[in-house]
């Protein structure tokens, strides 16, 4: 083997670990999430969250990219990202309130779906007929979880829904920010956005922090952050092909934890949506992997 393609082998690897990793590390700061939904509000939580992180996500951000990863070229697009975050995490978290854990995130896991009918639909992107037919797969999916006009229909599931909707647009919206500006300028960006726009709603929903429940914000604030921050460099180290598909397996750990701490056990149709949502995801970075060639 030839020292390249080591050299390649060796950033794989370290890629598709630091994936595992994150995702593990972004399953646990979910459930910490649901505990707290339970006295707090979601809005809060997030708030919390980020101001304990940006701290972090400053450091982190100097250390990885300099003074330079600290300026932004165009503040007003990261404003707008915060935006999107903060409705799409808002979101998740109401729906982790009312929902098991694994059922939540398998109706996130739709993002893929709906970056993809995103990008042709808005940014007219060329998306042929395999990713729509994936993409129409991948709706099939979500139904089956939601379960519309049926009697285990909740409205509460359209919440990690929104949360996969908005997600696509945040992906999305990366396009538009300024390309000199690096990963952990959007990175430290978002963070900080998402403590200005939701310290704008503390005045509506702030409750008095219980002394027992500062050590679950603070595992939020250190999980989440750890998590997206590994989550990026498994980006920069792996081909987004290799470690993307990575991302499902946080249904393991959700399925897991939501067993572990509240007895939940999701049924028949939750793992058969999650099995054609996941499929259809697969197939969509797949293909568009197979068109970069």
């Amino acid at each position: 083997m030839s020292t390249v393609s080591a050299g390649v082998d060796v950033k794989a690897t370290a890629g598709i670990l630091f994936m595992c990793t994150a995702v593990a590390f972004l399953c646990v700061s979910d459930a910490i999430a649901k505990t707290l939904t339970a006295g707090y509000s979601p809005l809060q939580i997030l708030f919390l969250r980020n101001v304990i992180a940006l701290p972090f996500a400053v450091l982190i951000a100097w250390k990885a990219g300099g003074v330079a990863a600290l300026r932004s070229h165009r503040p007003a697009m990261h404003l707008f990202r915060g935006l999107i975050w903060i409705g799409a995490a808002g979101s998740f978290f109401t729906g982790l309130k009312y929902l098991g854990l694994a059922e939540a995130t398998v109706l996130a896991f739709a993002a893929p779906v709906f970056i993809t009918a995103l990008a042709a639909l808005v940014l007219k992107d060329p998306v042929g007929w395999r990713r729509w037919s994936a993409v129409l797969v991948g709706f099939v999916g979500v139904l089956v979880v939601v379960r519309p006009g049926l009697a285990a229909f909740q409205m509460v599931s359209l919440f990690p829904v929104a949360t996969a909707v908005l997600y696509a647009v945040l992906m999305l919206s990366a396009r538009f920010v300024d390309p000199r500006e690096s990963v952990w300028t959007l990175m430290l960006y978002l963070v900080g956005a998402g403590a200005v726009i939701s310290a704008l709603t503390m005045p509506f929903v702030w409750v008095a922090v219980r002394p027992q429940d500062i050590w679950l914000f603070l595992g939020v604030a250190f999980f989440g952050t750890i998590g997206v921050t590994m989550l990026t460099q498994a980006f920069r180290l792996a081909p987004a092909a290799t470690v993307a598909p990575l991302d499902y397996t946080a249904l393991i750990w959700a399925t897991l934890i939501g067993w572990l701490v509240w007895g939940e056990i999701p049924d028949l149709p939750t793992y058969l949506g999650a099995a054609i949502i996941i499929a259809s995801g697969i197939f969509i970075i797949w293909r568009e992997r197979k068109l970069e060639e």
